[in-house]
C-alpha cells in the first residue's frame, strides 16, 4: 500500500511511519519543514507540505491508496485542526485515496456519567484549548455533506505517551476505554499498530472509532 503520512516528523506520526514500514507499505512523509524529516528512514519519500492547503494534500496524496494525518498544532493554533479536516476532505476528492485521522479524547464519552471527557470536573483546564479542536475537527467530518471521501476518525485513550509495541488494545466506538480503576490508556506504539491495522482491515467508514488497553 502506498501510504501518505501528515505530521510524520510527530511523535505519534514518526511511529506511524515505523509501523507502516515494518509491514511492508511504501511511506511517503509530509511536514510543513521538511528538515524535521531528516531522521527518517532512507526508504522514507520526504515532501513538504501542509495538510491545511487543499492544493498540497491533493499534490501529496497523488498515487496513495491511504492518507493519514497525524498533525498537532502549537499551543494557541488549535484551530488549525478544523481548518486542516476541511482541508484534507477537500484536497482528496477524486484522488481515491481513503483518509485515517488521529483526533483527540475529550469528547468521548465517560462510561456512567453521560458526560465527555473535557466535561468532566477534573479534566485539566490546560487541555482545554485542545480538547476544543479536535472537537471542532471531529465535527467537520462528521457534518461533511460530500460523501465522497472514505474517512476514519481514530480518538486514543486519554493518556497517550510513548511507551511499548505489545500490539494488543481494546477498541470502541463513542465511549471512552478505561480499566476496572477508570485508568484510559495506550501508548503511541499500539496507537500506531491500531492505524494500520484500521489501514490494512477497515471496519469504520466515515465514523469514529477509539482505542485503549
Amino acid at each position: 500500500m502506498q501510504i501518505t503520512v501528515f505530521g510524520a516528523a510527530g511523535a505519534v506520526g514518526s511511529r506511524v511511519v515505523t509501523e507502516a514500514l515494518n509491514r511492508g507499505h511504501s511511506v511517503r512523509a509530509v511536514s510543513r519543514s521538511i528538515e524535521r524529516l531528516r531522521g527518517l528512514p532512507e526508504e522514507v519519500e520526504l515532501w513538504e507540505g501542509d495538510a491545511s492547503d487543499p492544493a498540497a494534500v491533493e499534490k501529496a496524496a497523488t498515487g496513495a491508496d491511504l492518507v493519514i494525518s497525524a498533525t498537532r498544532p502549537a499551543p494557541g493554533s488549535e484551530h488549525e485542526l478544523a481548518e486542516a479536516a476541511a482541508a484534507l476532505l477537500a484536497g482528496l476528492v477524486g484522488t481515491g485515496a481513503r483518509l485515517l485521522v488521529v483526533g483527540g479524547a475529550g469528547n468521548l464519552v465517560v462510561a456512567g456519567t453521560g458526560r465527555t471527557l473535557a466535561e468532566q470536573p477534573d479534566f485539566p483546564a490546560e487541555l482545554g484549548p485542545i480538547a476544543e479542536g479536535c472537537k471542532r475537527q471531529f465535527q467537520v467530518f462528521h457534518e461533511a455533506a460530500d460523501h465522497t471521501v472514505t474517512w476514519t476518525y481514530l480518538s486514543p485513550a486519554a493518556l497517550l505517551e510513548p511507551g511499548i509495541r505489545t500490539g494488543a488494545y481494546r477498541r470502541g466506538t463513542d465511549e471512552l476505554i478505561a480499566d476496572e480503576e477508570g485508568n484510559s490508556a495506550i501508548s503511541m506504539e499500539d496507537l500506531a499498530v491500531a492505524l494500520l491495522d484500521e489501514a490494512e482491515q477497515p471496519r469504520h467508514h466515515r465514523a469514529r472509532f477509539t482505542v485503549g488497553y
